[in-house]
């Protein structure tokens, strides 16, 4: 099964979905927040046969929450009482700079880079999990 990866944010939720052996991060899209939004996330998980969701988890650098940290909350929230699969936080952290780096080294305009920087940061959120799972630990000499 895959592993979705959302961001959420104020206007936009960044979609990512992993592949079949979890090793990489594709994105997806976004979705827009309103009304439909958990309808939107529940046909996603149907559609790509999801197993678990990873969200990304906005803490400020010191590691404490912010008030993004609580409206991303309030929404998985929601998310979990619609969906009865595991969900899994992850530091987020610097994900949207590196989203914005990646893009202007891309050359895009500003309004093709806020198109496409909510998906882009789900996929380096994902990418970023994924990696965690395969890394092993070092014996100490």
């Amino acid at each position: 099964m895959k592993i979705l990866c959302l961001d959420v944010g104020e206007k936009w939720v960044g979609v990512a979905i992993s592949d079949d052996t979890k090793m990489l991060a594709r994105g997806l899209g976004r979705i827009e927040r309103g009304e439909r939004e958990i309808e939107k996330v529940k046909e996603i998980i149907e559609k790509y046969e999801v197993g678990s969701i990873i969200y990304g988890l906005p803490l400020k650098m010191d590691g404490s929450m912010s008030s993004q940290t609580e409206k991303t909350m309030a929404f998985i929230s929601k998310l979990q009482k619609e969906v009865s699969i595991p969900f899994i936080p992850f530091d987020e952290r610097l994900s949207s700079q590196q989203a914005e780096t990646i893009l202007l080294q891309a050359n895009l305009s500003r309004k093709k880079r806020k198109k496409y920087i909510d998906k882009l940061s789900a996929q380096i959120i994902l990418q970023n999990y994924l990696d965690s799972l395969r890394e092993e630990p070092t014996e100490e000499l």
